[in-house]
């Protein structure tokens, strides 16, 4: 006899799930859907708290990088303006603003292809030492860094590496042609070795399939370790892309997403990410049903508009929602 696969997920973290298992858990009638996943977050999350991160672009534009979905590449005509590094004191001012509001994780994202070991990189560091120092967990995107880079983020006291995967492997190839997936993978591999946490997840509606949604899950809920942080994107569509004609994903499919996020990956953080200003309270809250419990305040993502944190702080009041507090992940685990 078979064993279902919510079943075997409850009783066990699982790192070696098939493609197979993880389509009928997110075929299943979507209500059903739902109450399981619901279940398991019961089981390994705080019912009622999400984490409130803020995400702060500390250099716009400019990337070489083709993503089809970015308004930072270089090569596309968009209203995004290029902005060199940004000076120290600026972030540590916006991380201190964020830790004010409530925020608990800041994340500082540059539009890079990669790391390089130069002046900048001198200078990111510095940020996150003093971040860090705000007692906030510190998270950065940076593009792709090696092993060294990697222990360097870890020694200033870096806390999370975000490195998305976008999309499944083979769908990868219609979004993005400069860097490769095992690129990707490459970059959280030495992210995991230098024993930061691993914040991976993805977008979609990148006119990619229920297939590649599946196997995208199935590639982040077969690493060595579940990401501690898996954020789910819904794309906004951004004039002068490729992929600017895009319709808008319909909640139906970011519940499918998150919740079978949540049941395959039980102990990460699920990330209601980019998209979220086009979803009304009623649907962010299904979403916080189905196991999502963290979210981005402030008015942006990197580029693109994101709710106040006037608008979320009444969403919290009135779902009942009351915001994680720092590093509870790592006093909880032994890894």
């Amino acid at each position: 006899m078979t064993k279902n696969p919510t079943t075997t997920a409850a009783s066990v973290i699982r790192t070696d799930w098939t493609r197979e298992e993880i389509a009928e858990i997110y075929h299943s009638p979507l209500m059903s859907l739902i109450y399981k996943a619901s279940e398991m977050h019961k089981q390994y999350q705080t019912v009622g708290e999400v984490q409130v991160c803020t995400l702060l672009s500390i250099k716009t534009g400019g990337c070489p990088e083709d993503c089809s979905y970015c308004p930072q590449a270089a090569r596309y005509h968009t209203e995004v303006e290029v902005h060199k590094l940004l000076d120290k004191d600026e972030v540590l001012t916006k991380a201190s603003i964020a830790k004010q509001n409530g925020s608990t994780r800041f994340c500082m994202g540059a539009a890079w292809r990669n790391i390089r070991d130069n002046r900048d990189f001198d200078n990111v560091l510095e940020m996150v030492k003093g971040v860090n120092q705000m007692g906030m967990e510190v998270c950065c995107t940076l593009g792709m860094l090696t092993p060294e880079q990697a222990e360097k983020l870890k020694a200033a006291g870096l806390y999370a590496y975000n490195h998305n995967l976008d999309t499944s492997e083979e769908h990868y190839e219609e979004i993005i042609s400069t860097r490769t997936y095992d690129d990707r993978l490459d970059t959280l591999e030495h992210v995991r070795g230098a024993g930061l946490s691993v914040c991976s997840g993805g977008i979609i509606g990148l006119g990619e399939t229920d297939a590649d949604r599946i196997g995208m899950l199935c590639t982040l809920a077969t690493q060595p370790e579940h990401p501690e942080s898996v954020p789910v994107n819904a794309l906004v569509p951004v004039e002068g892309t490729p992929l600017a004609e895009q319709p808008r994903v319909s909640v139906w499919e970011m519940l499918r997403m998150i919740a079978t996020a949540r049941i395959v990956m039980p102990t990460a953080i699920i990330r209601l990410s980019a998209g979220r200003l086009e979803m009304p309270m009623s649907e962010q809250a299904l979403c916080f049903m189905a196991g999502a419990n963290s979210i981005f305040a402030g008015d942006k993502l990197l580029t693109t508009p994101n709710p106040s944190e006037n608008q979320d702080m009444e969403m919290f009041d009135i779902l009942g929602i009351k915001p994680r507090e720092a590093f509870k992940h790592e006093s909880s685990c032994s890894h």
